[in-house]
Order: C-alpha cells, then structure tokens, then sequence
C-alpha cells in the first residue's frame, strides 16, 4: 500500500503589511521526498502520520510529497502561490498512483487572488488522483473551512486544543481515520455547518478548568468516542483574514451515516453561536497593565500583547509596551522581543559592550506602529535556533536568524532578525534568561502561551495596545468579509 504525506502551513493576517514570499517558506525549511520522513518522524502532524501508520497491520510505502512551512505573516504574493501550488503538485505527480493522501494544512492561508489556498490545493490533488483515492488533511482549529475544503476531502481533522498541545496528536488522528477507511471500508460522510461569528481567541484557552471552550473540547472528544463518529471539531477561525467566506465552522465526518452528521454539526453550531458572548475578552490598558506589572514584587507577570502576536501573523516589531516597560525601575529582568534585522546587523558591527543608540519598532508594521528612540548596551550575539515543544510543537526545528539582546538596565529587548514563537521560554533561554526568574515577560502571543507560563507566572495579564492582530478585530477596516457576521453585527441565526 502506498500513501502519500505532505504539509502546507502558513496563518495569514491580512493586516499585516509584509507580504509571505518564496523567501519565507525557503527560511523556514523546504523539504520533499524521503528527507520529509526522515526529517518529520517525530514531529507535528506529519510525525503523527509517519508513526502512526507505522503500527498498521500491514505493510504501507510512507511516501513524502513535499513541506512547506511559512511563519505567520502577511497575505502571499500571486507570485509566491503560483510557485507554491506548482511546486507541491510536480512533487505528487511522480508519486502517483497511490492509495491515499494524507495532508497537513493550517487552513487559513490566503493570497492575492486566492482567497481560500487550502481548497484550491484540495481541489488540485483531488482532481490529480481521482475520485476514488482517499485524500484526508488535518487543519489547525483556527482554519477558515470553506465549502471547496470539504468538498474536496473525503474528511478534515482538527485541532482540539488552544494551546495548541495536540498537534502531533492531531496528525494520529487523521492517520486512524486514514486506516479504517482503507483497511475497515468505513465510508467517510462529511457534514459541516459555517456558523455566521468570529471568535476572540484569548479565551480560546480549552486547557482551563471551565468555561465554553474546555466544554466543547471535552464535548468533540466524546463525539469521538462514539460508535460511527470518525472524527468531530470545531473551527473558530483566525479572525484578520478580511477574505469573502470568512466565518466559524463546526463539522462532523461519520462512516456512512449522513444523517447523524448533519444532526451533531448542527448541533455544536447552536451551542457555538448561543454561548459566542463568553469568547469575548477582558483586555487591560498597556499603561494600567505596566502599572499593575510593577505592582507585583513577588514571581513573574507575564504581560499578553495579542496585538502584536507573531503567532497571529503580526510583523512583532510593536514598542508601544517596551515604551511603557522603560518608564519603571524593576527588581528583576523584564524581558521583551522585537523583529528587526537591520538593528541586529548593527549590533553585529557594533560588538559587545558597546552602545547601541538609534530607533526602534515601527518599521514592519507600518500600519500601527511606532518607533522609539534607545540607548542601549549591546548585551550579547547568539543565534536564535532551538526546538520548540508546547504550543504549535513537538520536535519542531525553529531558526530565527541572528540575534542580538539590548539592554536598557533591567529591560532586556531580545532583537531577532526572523519572525517565530515570540513567546517561547526557548527563546529567551537561548538569549541567556530564564524567563521564569524574570519580574515580566512579554509573550507576543493571544492564548498559546498560556501552555509554558500559566503554571510559572504570579500573574498573567491581557494587554489592549494597536497593532495587526488585535483582540477587538471588529473594531477594524474590514470591507470584503460576509455580512451580517458576528461581532460586527447583532442577528439572529439558526444552523
């Protein structure tokens, strides 16, 4: 038996100004062929498939179509897409014939002129191997499901948790929904319902004791476990996506039982849309926020700034925190992030000890930013290389570049020349911190962070400050998304 694996992963903020280019999946690492098993066996979504195939009664060829990964960013080039979707189909093609094709996407990349990049590269390989090739992908539970995406796959696998701490675990689910449809003939049914809302996502948080979304996560797994239920999720959609088929989802795939599918989308929509007002959040000033931090003498504060969340797609070169961090004396290190390659080429030239004097933020969000002048002491040099494991990894290789710490007495601005988790505890520590000693950290994160810092931290507060990402989207220019939707608008609606 031969199967197929392959991933596309790239989340698009359509605020974001800077455009995902070749260059940005290239930097994040292309791999095809058998590298791809060889590099992903134990990682993600793809080391989910790899290993859980491997337990399978019989014996099947894993064969590697390509990775694509892109950090969260800006919308693709039509450049970029038409490389994109070229380069992924040359790479199946000699594959062919197969017996299955098991894919991992994220579900919310867009392009200029291509609005819905997940359905459009479904729709490419369906039409590739054929309708009667089982072709199944997982997607990250903040994919924006459009009808094209389920018409095209025979089923869709999401995410159950925000943080995002099942994604391998994900990527065993949709191998076993893979292995009873090619060795136990299940026949996948797939029903969907596109809820009219878009969620906040800083009470997303399903590892929480109570509230909405812990119910409706440990709801999807008993659905789960239900006789005839292949798989259930649920997708509240990344919010800065101005595209015309933005909205939530919810959908359920049963082995043959139309019917019970539609009846279990149907009723995950009425309780998404009836309890929507419990998504909404509770954000906190920066200027309070930073008042608040400095309050706390004792443990750690870590300071969410959603707005400029590089894991939402954000540039993550906003200051308007490190602004407000700079106006207090702090008994311990505050420690802070910004994207910005030109200063830590400077600090490269300039050397150890020395002082770096110029401006700061602003230059890649050009939108909503600003830019502050320093005086710093160039701290140290390192390269920012580490293996990310909680929120969006397991095993999974990060590199964002050179970089550099500038330090303005206890405020520490970790300065990377790439984009990446802009939370991570493997950051900082590789900056030479430990972010759990430190009076504050700045988490450039909405609700992933949480996995690392939620058992550390004293306090965790949720910052309101501009930037691309912001936790009240509604309050933004959008002009191409679907009408009436909720927040924008107050209706009434039935699934």
């Amino acid at each position: 038996m031969r199967i197929a694996i392959g991933q596309i992963w790239q989340e698009t903020n359509t605020f974001n100004p800077l455009a995902t280019t070749r260059a940005d999946f290239e930097a994040f690492g292309i791999v095809s062929g058998p590298g791809l098993i060889e590099q992903m066996q134990h990682t993600n979504e793809l080391g989910g498939f790899i290993q859980a195939i491997r337990k399978w009664p019989i014996a099947v060829e894993i064969l590697g179509i390509a990775r694509f990964p892109a950090w969260p960013s800006g919308p693709a080039s039509e450049s970029t897409f038409d490389w994109l979707a070229r380069a992924f189909m040359e790479h199946l093609e000699p594959l062919l014939p197969l017996d299955a094709v098991l894919l991992a996407l994220h579900g919310a990349m867009s392009a200029d002129g291509h609005a819905d990049v997940e359905g459009e590269i479904l729709e490419r390989v369906r039409q590739k191997i054929g309708l009667s090739i089982p072709l199944v992908a997982t997607l990250d539970l903040h994919a924006n499901i459009t009808q094209r995406m389920a018409r095209n796959a025979d089923a869709l696998v999401l995410y159950h948790t925000a943080p995002h701490i099942d994604v391998f675990e994900t990527g065993v689910r949709g191998a076993e929904l893979l292995r009873r449809i090619l060795l136990e003939n299940a026949q996948p049914r797939l029903a969907f319902v596109k809820v009219p809302a878009v969620y906040p996502v800083e009470r997303a948080n399903t590892q929480a004791p109570t509230g909405i979304s812990h119910e409706l996560k440990i709801r999807l797994e008993e659905l789960e476990q239900r006789p005839g239920v292949l798989t259930a999720g649920i997708a509240t959609v990344q919010p800065w996506l101005d595209i015309p088929d933005l909205g939530s989802a919810t959908l359920v795939v049963t082995d043959g039982q139309v019917e019970l599918a539609d009846s279990l989308a149907r009723e995950l929509a009425d309780t998404l849309w009836s309890r929507r007002r419990e998504y909404l959040s509770d954000l906190v000033p920066l200027d309070q926020a930073v008042a608040r931090a400095r309050q706390q003498t004792h443990g750690l504060v870590v300071l969410s700034d959603p707005a400029d969340a590089t894991t939402s797609g954000a540039p993550g070169d906003s200051v308007w925190l490190l602004e407000e961090l700079l106006k207090y004396d702090w008994p311990r290190p505050v420690l802070t992030t910004v994207v910005a390659a030109p200063i830590v080429a400077e600090a490269e030239r300039l050397g150890i000890d020395q002082r770096f004097q110029g401006t700061i933020g602003g230059v890649r969000d050009t939108r909503f930013g600003k830019s502050i002048p320093i005086d710093a002491r160039v701290a140290g040099l390192f390269d920012a290389r580490f293996v990310l494991n909680g929120h969006l990894g397991r095993n999974l290789s990060i590199d964002m570049g050179r970089s550099a710490v500038l330090e303005i007495g206890p405020v520490k601005v970790i300065v990377t020349a790439r984009s990446g988790p802009h939370f991570a505890p493997e950051l900082f520590q590789a900056a030479g911190f430990d972010p759990y000693a430190a009076s504050v950290v700045v988490a450039k994160s909405p609700c992933g962070f949480r996995a690392v810092y939620e058992r550390q931290a004293a306090e965790i507060i949720s910052v309101s400050a501009p930037g691309c990402a912001p936790p009240e989207f509604w309050h933004y220019p959008y002009s191409r998304i679907p009408r009436p939707l909720w927040p924008w608008d107050e209706f009434e609606w039935y699934p």
